[in-house]
């Protein structure tokens, strides 16, 4: 079946905002909760019953909060094959709870970098458990729901409400390709960080907020534009804009960058 109804969620975030609703519809459909350090606090405060995932693993969080989720008892609840014999059977035998959902985002590394933090800061914000969580859970997407943004809190609240906590394999499968988004993005920015110093001679290129043209180069065809038009130019009146609408302004004004050299040219 590739519909499964949640029993349990490990939520584990850096940004609070927008978590409370999920929370109190978790405890309204009975779904156990998993957490760590603030978040787990957050929670709390709330009212909510939440295992420690301390209680877990029988490890605290160590290294300055370096190590809080990376234990084979959280992974394992997480990378288990639901339909397979033996990967139930351990996790009976090394009583590892299953874990359904997964909400997860990433410490603001991007932010850390633009804010002229420090070096020791700025490192400080490379994610280790937060991404290997997301690639495990996405990686599981056919029994386990990965969350890896607050922007989409909206569309689970709205999933398990309507579905009484159930999720199908297509939502799953559906929020794995936005997690698998969210890290490649992650590990990009990175990656352009260090390559700073190095200069290796690699171009990687991560543009997450494109624009959905009305139609592809065409009519049925998908297309997207990925940069800030309206920077560049202003639109008066009209359709929204097709692929082949954008090939004419771009061939309109290489055609009128051929008038300005021509201009100077005759100038001299």
């Amino acid at each position: 079946m590739s519909a499964k109804k949640a029993t349990s969620a490990l939520i584990s975030v850096f940004h609070k905002d927008g978590l409370e609703p999920i929370v109190r519809k978790f405890k309204e459909l009975g779904i156990t909760i998993y957490s760590t350090g603030g978040t787990e606090k957050f929670i709390n405060d709330l009212g909510v019953d939440v295992v420690p995932v301390e209680e877990v693993t029988s490890y605290p969080s160590i290294l300055g909060g370096r190590v809080k989720t990376l234990h084979p008892k959280v992974f394992g609840g997480i990378l288990n094959r639901q339909d397979n014999e033996s990967d139930v059977a351990q996790l009976e035998e090394f009583e590892i709870p299953q874990l359904d959902i997964v909400i997860v985002d990433l410490y603001p590394f991007e932010k850390t970098v633009a804010s002229g933090a420090s070096e020791q800061d700025i490192i400080e914000k490379i994610d280790i458990g937060g991404i290997s969580l997301i690639r495990a859970a996405a990686k599981n997407y056919k029994d386990v729901l990965c969350v890896s943004s607050m922007e989409d809190y909206g569309d689970l609240l709205e999933i398990i409400s309507n579905n009484n906590g159930n999720t199908t394999l297509e939502d799953r499968k559906r929020f794995a390709s936005k997690a698998f988004n969210v890290s490649s993005h992650y590990d990009t920015a990175i990656f352009n960080y260090f390559n700073k110093d190095h200069q290796q001679a690699v171009l990687k290129i991560s543009e997450t907020k494109g624009q959905v043209l009305r139609y592809g180069e065409n009519p049925h065809q998908k297309g997207f534009f990925f940069g800030d038009f309206e920077a560049m130019f202003t639109k008066l009146h009209g359709k929204e804009l097709s692929y082949n609408n954008l090939l004419d302004v771009d061939a309109a004004v290489l055609l009128m960058n051929e008038f300005k050299k021509k201009i100077r040219l005759l100038r001299f």
